[in-house]
């Protein structure tokens, strides 16, 4: 298991144990597909779940209780029988430009014409090339560390660009040259979040993790995946968000970029929460053995495999009309024509 990863296991774990102090954990580690690949950019392997299937196996076949993800890793639409039992609360989402300690001081737009950055990303690579058309991008994978040292030890990069929650987690805060705002880099769908994903059917360790359940985070993660479900979306498409949540409002920017960063659909909206139904669910004392949730109205793949704990319905429905119709404002003016010939362009049909 990547140090990043550990970090953010025992982050969910500590937490949990604030809450449950009798009980005790195991940790089990094992890689993915998409850690073992390393000599490919992310949208040409080829696998949909290339950070969690390996995982979900486990899972499914009763090896592990719960796993940890980084949300913006996971695919909007889940094995079935598997659900997200607890989103934490979020982490800033930002980006975050960490530079060869050579250009000390500069930023992206400071920096020489030609400079070199690395990304894996694909939404961040249309910004950059939109927003800084001087700078050069080229592809870089391997987990934190190994980033890291590429930038530091290396002639190829002049800086990289990765996401401020795990540059926070892994204590490199003080490696950070520029916080990256939406306004020049939009971020990824759910970046930022932790999620625990378990069984649906599990009801000693869905109510073992509500206490975690971070309502504004799961309003905002609920409204970003029902954008990318909509728009049908993923690593092979530059698609980007910027969510807010606010007593009584919730409110998005969603955005869609050709590969080369020149062709943009960009738009936000606005809802109310104020004035919705105030449903809420009654809770459950840890391993009663009965289901943690029983409204009709209260099924995970209804909000893209977020459980919806006890929060209220009209809340939850309204965060996941908000991402369904911004996405199809986009899909009016022409998304869907830009995604496509983005992913046509990373895997072309034979």
């Amino acid at each position: 298991m990547f140090q990043l990863a550990l970090i953010q296991t025992n982050h969910v774990i500590d937490k949990l144990k604030e809450v449950h102090n009798h009980l005790t954990f195991e940790i089990v580690s094992m890689n993915t597909t998409g850690d073992n690949i390393l000599d490919k950019a992310l949208p040409k392997i080829g696998e949909k779940s290339l950070f969690t299937k390996e995982l979900e196996i486990a899972l499914e076949n009763q090896s592990v209780d719960f796993i940890v993800h980084s949300l913006k890793d996971l695919p909007t639409e889940l094995p079935s029988g598997l659900s997200l039992g607890a989103i934490l609360e979020r982490e800033d989402p930002r980006d975050a430009l960490i530079l060869n300690k050579k250009w000390s001081g500069k930023t992206l737009a400071t920096l020489p014409s030609g400079s070199v950055i690395g990304t894996s990303s694909l939404r961040r690579s249309a910004q950059l090339a939109r927003n800084y058309p001087q700078l050069k991008v080229e592809n870089i994978r391997g987990n934190l560390n190994t980033r890291l040292k590429k930038l530091d030890e290396g002639n190829v990069f002049d800086g990289i660009i990765l996401a401020v929650a795990g540059i926070v987690r892994m204590k490199w805060k003080d490696r950070i040259s520029e916080y990256l705002e939406p306004t020049s880099m939009m971020y990824a769908v759910g970046q930022g979040a932790l999620a625990v994903e378990c069984r649906d059917n599990d009801h000693f360790i869905l109510s073992l993790l509500e206490p975690l359940h971070h309502q504004a985070t799961v309003l905002r993660i609920i409204a970003e995946r029902a954008f990318l479900n909509t728009l049908g979306g993923g690593c092979s498409a530059p698609v980007a968000v910027f969510s807010e949540y606010k007593p009584g409002s919730l409110s998005m920017t969603g955005a869609v970029w050709s590969l080369d960063g020149r062709e943009t659909l960009q738009d936000a909206m606005e809802r109310s929460l104020d004035g919705e139904e105030n449903e809420v669910d009654g809770g459950q004392e840890v391993g009663s053995g009965e289901p943690a949730r029983k409204s009709v109205h209260h099924d995970a793949s209804t909000y893209f495999g977020i459980h919806p704990g006890f929060f209220k319905t009209g809340h939850l429905q309204c965060a996941r009309h908000l991402g369904m119709s911004l996405a199809h404002e986009l899909m009016d003016r022409g998304a869907i024509k830009i995604m496509s010939t983005a992913k046509q362009t990373i895997n072309p049909k034979p």
